[in-house]
């Protein structure tokens, strides 16, 4: 897009664009049942070289498929406290550590 626009930087210089403007990227997939889930949240922490490095904060697992169909499974973090956190902290908005406990789920 950035070349659609008629800029000629490098593709290092949109990656570092990129990871300088992102905080957190959502991953979204569609089902065997047809639905869309948000199945990964992942936090943009830099780059290593050409790179950008990300770490993911939550997952979806499926846990099996229902006799119509339907997809089952649950959120569970990674154990990885966001570095981001603290921002929202500043802003008001607190996360209680047992939030990123990997031996809870959530629905």
């Amino acid at each position: 897009m950035v070349g659609m626009a008629g800029y000629s930087l490098s593709p290092r210089a949109v990656r570092q664009q990129m990871a300088s403007a992102l905080t957190a990227l959502i991953q979204i997939a569609r089902l065997s049942d047809g639905k869309r889930k948000v199945t990964s949240i992942q936090e943009i922490t830099g780059m290593e070289g050409d790179v950008i490095t990300m770490q993911e904060i939550f997952t979806y697992e499926q846990t099996g498929v229902t006799p119509d169909g339907v997809v089952r499974g649950h959120f569970r973090a990674t154990g990885i406290r966001p570095n981001f956190a603290h921002r929202l902290a500043v802003r008001g908005i607190a996360l209680p550590e047992e939030l990123f406990d990997p031996t809870k789920t959530y629905e």
